[in-house]
C-alpha cells in the first residue's frame, strides 16, 4: 500500500508539471489554432536565466522570479515579431518556424553554457511522499489554474481576450486590440511554460532536457483536448499517473509506451480529447 500511494504522489507531481505545459499550449491552440513547439525553447530560456541569476545573488527565489520575467518577454516578443508576421501568411508556417525556434533556442543555449549537463539546485528538498517539491509542485499549478479560470471568466481582459481569440474581427469592431490580446496570451502561456521549466529542469539541466516533458505536455494537451484548458490540467494528471504506475509495476522502460498508448486509446474513444466538445460545422 505504501508503494501504490508513493506511486500516486509521484505521478501527481509528475503529472502538475505536464499539467502546465499542456495548458500553456492549449492557450495559444485556441487563440491561433497553432501548435508551439517553441515552448521548451521559452522553458529553457527561463530555466537557464535561473540558473545563472540564482548564484549570482545568492537566492534561489530571485533567479526563479528572473526567469519567469525572462520567459514571459521572450513569449511576447517572439508572437510579435517572428510569429505573428508568418502566421499570417499560412498557419503550417507558423508551426514550422516555432519548431525552427526551437533548435535555435537549443543550439545558442549550447553556445553559451555549453551542451554538458549543469547542477541546478532546487528550493526544496526530495525527502520522503509528499516531499516538499511535490506539494510545491501541484499548489503552483492548482494556483495557475484557478488564477487563470478567473483571469478568462471574471476581469474585462480576459473577456478580451476570449474575443479576439474566438471572433478577432467582430472584436476588432468591437474596439478590442486583437493583436495586443494575442501578445497578452503568448505571454501568460510562455509565463506558464516557464513555471513548468522550473518544476521539471532540476537538479541537472541541458539544452535538450525538456524534450521528453515536452513531448509528455503535448500528450496531456491531446488527451485532455486541445479546446479545454481544465482537461489540459486533467490530462496531465492522467499522464503522470499512469506512467508512475506502469514504471513503478512493470518497469520504467515501458512508461514512455504508457503515455503513446493513452493517446491512441484516447483519440479512438474522443478524437477531441476526453473534456472537449466536438464542433458543429455547417456545409
Amino acid at each position: 500500500m505504501d508503494h501504490f500511494v508513493d506511486l500516486t504522489l509521484g505521478g501527481l507531481a509528475s503529472g502538475a508539471v505536464y499539467a502546465a505545459l499542456a495548458l500553456s499550449l492549449v492557450i495559444i491552440y485556441q487563440a491561433t489554432r497553432l501548435v508551439n513547439f517553441a515552448q521548451p525553447a521559452l522553458a529553457l530560456v527561463a530555466v537557464y536565466t535561473a540558473a545563472t541569476v540564482a548564484p549570482l545573488t545568492g537566492s534561489y527565489w530571485l533567479g526563479f522570479a528572473a526567469a519567469l520575467t525572462a520567459g514571459t518577454a521572450a513569449g511576447a516578443l517572439v508572437e510579435r515579431f517572428v510569429v505573428r508576421p508568418i502566421a499570417r501568411v499560412s498557419r503550417l508556417n507558423g508551426i514550422i518556424v516555432t519548431l525552427g525556434l526551437l533548435l535555435v533556442a537549443q543550439g545558442g543555449v549550447g553556445m553559451v553554457w555549453g551542451n554538458d549537463q549543469h547542477g541546478f539546485r532546487y528550493a526544496f528538498d526530495f525527502v520522503g511522499r509528499p516531499s516538499p517539491a511535490d506539494v510545491f509542485a501541484l499548489a503552483s499549478v492548482a494556483a495557475v489554474a484557478v488564477l487563470l479560470f478567473c483571469l478568462y471568466r471574471h476581469t474585462p481582459l480576459g473577456l478580451r481576450m476570449r474575443a479576439a481569440a474566438l471572433h478577432p474581427e467582430a472584436a476588432r469592431l468591437s474596439g478590442v486590440r486583437a493583436g495586443l490580446m494575442l501578445t497578452a496570451g503568448w505571454a501568460i502561456s510562455a509565463l506558464i511554460a516557464s513555471l513548468a521549466g522550473m518544476l521539471a529542469g532540476p537538479p541537472f539541466i541541458s539544452p535538450n532536457v525538456f524534450d521528453a516533458v515536452f513531448v509528455y505536455g503535448i500528450t496531456a494537451a491531446v488527451v485532455g483536448g486541445l479546446d479545454n484548458p481544465f482537461g489540459a490540467v486533467v490530462g496531465g494528471l492522467l499522464v503522470g499517473l499512469g506512467m508512475s504506475y506502469v514504471s513503478g509495476y512493470a518497469g520504467p522502460e515501458l512508461a514512455t509506451l504508457t503515455a503513446l498508448a493513452l493517446v491512441v486509446l484516447v483519440l479512438s474513444v474522443r478524437p477531441d480529447g476526453i473534456l472537449s466538445r466536438p464542433a458543429a460545422r455547417k456545409v
